[in-house]
């Protein structure tokens, strides 16, 4: 297999279009199984892995998707670096519903998940990664410029604060997110992203905004405002991943 590059899609991309599929990989690992087979096609004429974080079907929620064996079988695939998509909950004024943000840091307010392979078993070493910065610097750039070739804006950088879900934030929680410094706020980030930094990959996040956090803004449907988010953001991540993918090809 000659794919270095993998994309994640959470909620609104699971599957992605246009990908000419080559093999679907279905790994086992010694965490269990993967969220689904690891789907090895071509994008634009290079090879990527797409995976669904939410198994097909978007079925898996946050707090029970198996983290460590997405991240393992990804790991034992041969890639390298990592651009996970995350549908997130608008807290800055600059991140409106439909908007792209970089972010650039984090908060994990997670329970309860399996966030480390340095979990105490034979074998198993003990492994305190290094958490700053938060995401690959050299793969944040690429996107950064894979955004200005495409035309896509991103509206910021910021921090995304991780809270367990399924279920949406109340309006108090969102207030102490503002007051921690978040940016935006979702469910999947962490523990991937730290455990993408255990396996040595390169991980970057592009946030899709798809609503407003709760009680900062409007006040009818919250899954009226997602559904109608998510298709505009999706089609602007499609775009500036096609770029990213061609700069690579360019430069390779």
């Amino acid at each position: 297999m000659t794919a270095t590059l993998a994309l994640i899609g959470g909620t609104g991309i699971n599957r992605w279009p246009g990908l000419d599929v080559v093999q679907p990989h279905r790994l086992e690992t010694p965490w269990g199984p993967p969220s689904g087979p690891l789907i090895e096609g071509r994008l634009g004429g290079q090879s990527v892995v797409f995976l669904a974080r939410h198994g097909d079907g978007h079925k898996i929620p946050p707090h029970a998707i198996n983290y460590r064996a997405n991240i393992a079988a990804l790991a034992a695939l041969g890639i390298t670096r990592v651009v996970a998509i995350a549908a997130v909950g608008g807290i800055a004024e600059w991140l409106a519903p439909g908007g792209l943000a970089l972010p650039e840091d984090l908060i994990d307010y997670t329970t309860g998940r399996e966030h480390s392979y340095s979990d105490g078993r034979p074998g198993a070493p003990l492994d305190h990664v290094e958490m700053t910065p938060a995401y690959d610097a050299d793969l944040r750039a690429d996107l950064r410029l894979a955004a200005a070739a495409s035309g896509v804006t991103l509206c910021g950088e910021g921090v995304l604060g991780v809270t367990n879900g399924p279920r949406l934030e109340t309006a108090a929680e969102i207030r102490r997110l503002q007051r921690d410094g978040c940016d935006m706020v979702g469910m999947t980030g962490m523990p991937e992203a730290a455990l993408a930094r255990e396996k040595g990959l390169a991980y970057a996040c592009l946030a899709v905004s798809v609503n407003w956090g709760a009680g900062l803004k409007g006040g009818g449907s919250i899954h009226a405002e997602i559904e109608a988010s998510i298709a505009r953001g999706m089609t602007q991540v499609q775009a500036l991943i096609a770029a990213l993918i061609s700069g690579a090809a360019a430069t390779a």
